[in-house]
């Protein structure tokens, strides 16, 4: 069948997913406003993201070493996206600095013990042919429910302004229709927890130091390219310095949603047929071009344009990476190759974050989004370079 691919355990997955960024991303766009509202600077948003980010990154290598151990995906798959369902809602009943990075840490926390171990999932119903096509129908399916959640908050904004506290009550009812379908989700699994070898919360450094070379230099140009790509928090703050309302705001982050869900399983195919490294990197010159982009344009077109282009970045780097990464690393080794990458990028997450809050208000925005289209285009370039060697 030419839809073959889409088994129950990947549509499953992906309206987990939908379900899962419907609720998380009526608030994302939400969080800087509401945050500016409450008198936070552009650094300290940079260092809550940046710090979230780390710790949930961290978690993904030490879960995805643990579920390769015992063989086992799904423990960690419903833990991961029940707390996070439980952290949103209760985000709002304190409006003090360290209650909003504790359960904004939560909610990133639970996406840390998923992760590697959903990817994982998603990469064994599958053959290497078929990868690219699998990551971006779930890719799809993930991001229009990053679009469906906007839309929701611009519409409840638009008719109740500046009624944050009920936005963030109402992502109670997709997060119970995520924890309904994640009990409807069944394994195929040889559970083994044979093994008395301890996994530390560092493990993934050690997995990293004995894995091979082609994996050490991919993940090399992966991390280098995270370093200077900050949190997309930055960008909505770019428009809101531009001087657009809150509806533009959300308008372009839920158009920028919709433009990566449409493009995501487009993506995909693509790179089955043409190769997951081409598509891949071209995602990475379309992001240099949208940052440049943003360090000069002002017209509201051309604003509409980049945030489309930026879609497209998304959909060819985000899931085809990680397929990328299945492709060159044993079955049994997935959740713990992809989780040890997403470890080391919470580490480059949570510096590009605080690095570009920190040039944003020493130097000037501008300035911090073509630093991060020149080490972009040098991630690409060092991609190239080395591509036959992580090939082979």
């Amino acid at each position: 069948m030419k839809y073959s691919f889409i088994t129950r355990t990947v549509l499953l997955l992906s309206f987990i997913s939908f379900f899962t960024d419907v609720a998380s991303e009526m608030l994302y766009p939400v969080i800087p406003i509401y945050l500016a509202s409450l008198n936070y600077t552009a650094m300290y948003i940079g260092i809550l993201e940046g710090i979230a980010e780390f710790i949930a990154g961290l978690s993904k290598g030490y879960f995805g070493l643990w579920s390769d151990k015992i063989q086992c995906r799904l423990p960690f798959i419903r833990i991961g996206y029940t707390l996070s369902a439980i952290a949103k809602p209760i985000m709002i009943i304190f409006s003090n600095a360290i209650w909003i990075l504790f359960t904004r840490t939560l909610d990133r926390f639970g996406k840390g013990i998923r992760t590697a171990a959903r990817d994982a999932l998603l990469s064994s119903e599958v053959n290497n042919e078929n990868k690219g096509k699998v990551f971006g129908f779930h890719r799809t399916l993930d991001t229009l429910g990053a679009a469906v959640g906007p839309a929701i908050a611009l519409l409840f904004l638009y008719f109740f302004p500046n009624e944050y506290y009920w936005l963030f009550i109402f992502t109670i009812i997709p997060g119970l229709i995520t924890i309904f379908l994640l009990w409807k989700l069944k394994e195929k699994t040889n559970y083994d927890n044979k093994k008395n070898d301890k996994i530390s919360f560092f493990s993934f450094l050690k997995y990293i130091k004995h894995s091979p070379k082609r994996y050490k230099l991919l993940i090399s140009g992966f991390l280098l390219f995270a370093l200077f790509n900050s949190s997309d928090m930055f960008l909505l703050l770019k428009v809101k310095e531009l001087g657009y309302n809150d509806t533009t705001v959300i308008g372009l982050y839920i158009f920028y949603n919709l433009s990566y869900a449409i493009f995501s399983f487009p993506a995909g195919v693509l790179a089955d047929k043409l190769g997951l490294h081409r598509i891949y990197i071209v995602g990475m010159f379309l992001f240099a071009l949208v940052y440049i982009g943003m360090a000069y344009i002002q017209n509201y077109l051309l604003l509409w344009i980049c945030f489309m282009i930026y879609g497209f970045y998304a959909a060819a780097t985000e899931g085809i990476g990680k397929a990328w990464i299945s492709n060159i690393v044993p079955k049994d080794e997935t959740a713990s190759a992809i989780g040890s990458y997403n470890s080391l990028q919470s580490i480059t997450a949570m510096l590009a974050s605080s690095l570009t809050g920190f040039i944003w208000i020493t130097f000037s925005s501008n300035f911090a989004f073509l630093l991060s289209a020149v080490m972009a285009i040098a991630s690409a370039l060092f991609l190239c370079f080395f591509y036959s060697y992580i090939k082979s």
